[in-house]
């Protein structure tokens, strides 16, 4: 959450909120930074922690979990955290959380409390350190770790009642991917990188969407690759008062030539 991040903790195999998420009905996203939320009958403006599109959802309509700020300077008394594409009113939603800033919290978290042995096993989680020209996110012990938490393509299932609007092309080499070349450029000998692609829903398998660059694309990432870097998928699940890990895997493979 924005204004209590420090708040997280952590008991067994679960992330907790400081408190628990409001359940509100998006009403329309007017810019950017704001969604529109029914909370309780009252129609209330909330922060979009995301400025981008995400996936090509008509958010109008949606569930959508929200956090309450604190901060009496605000003026937004709220975070959309997650929206849910499942029928309005539910009893058991899934959410896909949007607030990519709060996924880099959870992922400290995680590592802190040992929730991704199979990528690394912390002693000592440093954020925000330097390699080559790359500023990343984490180092964990002797390995490097950037967290990307791509939205603007959801791999999940839409009903009827969800609108959407096409997708644009893909025109630009991902930033993504342009991160992965510079981290295997920058690596030494003996030096490690991971490349965390962090998903807030269960996503079931992450795909770079083709773009006129594929073939560039491409080549980046399996020389990355030859030079160190692994990459891994985790996935977080997301409910009112926290979140868990529910999955993760190396998918540093399915990128070499």
């Amino acid at each position: 959450m924005t204004d209590t991040a420090a708040a997280l903790t952590a008991r067994g195999d679960k992330i907790y909120f400081p408190e628990p998420l409001t359940r509100a009905t998006i009403v329309r996203r007017p810019n950017r930074f704001i969604i529109d939320a029914d909370v309780d009958g009252s129609e209330t403006a909330c922060h979009c922690p995301t400025t981008g599109r995400i996936g090509n959802l008509v958010l109008d309509g949606l569930d959508c979990l929200l956090s309450r700020s604190h901060n009496p300077a605000r003026k937004t008394p709220y975070t959309v955290e997650a929206v849910s594409v499942d029928a309005p009113g539910a009893d058991h939603p899934v959410w896909i959380g949007i607030n990519q800033n709060a996924a880099n919290r959870y992922v400290e978290q995680a590592l802190v409390h040992h929730m991704l042995p199979k990528i690394v096993t912390a002693h000592s989680v440093l954020r925000e350190q330097t390699l080559g020209r790359s500023r990343l996110d984490f180092l964990v012990d002797d390995t490097y770790v950037e967290v990307k938490t791509p939205l603007d393509s959801l791999q999940v299932a839409l009903g009827d009642h969800v609108r959407t609007r096409p997708s644009p092309p893909l025109a630009s080499t991902d930033r993504l991917v342009k991160h992965i070349g510079e981290l295997g450029r920058s690596l030494r000998a003996h030096q490690r990188a991971v490349m965390l692609v962090c998903f807030l829903y269960d996503n079931p398998g992450f795909k770079v969407r083709p773009s006129s660059h594929h073939d560039e694309v491409q080549a980046s990432v399996s020389q990355a690759v030859q030079d160190g870097v692994e990459i891994w998928q985790v996935n977080f699940r997301l409910d009112t008062t926290g979140v868990r890990v529910a999955r993760y895997s190396d998918l540093t493979g399915r990128f070499v030539v």
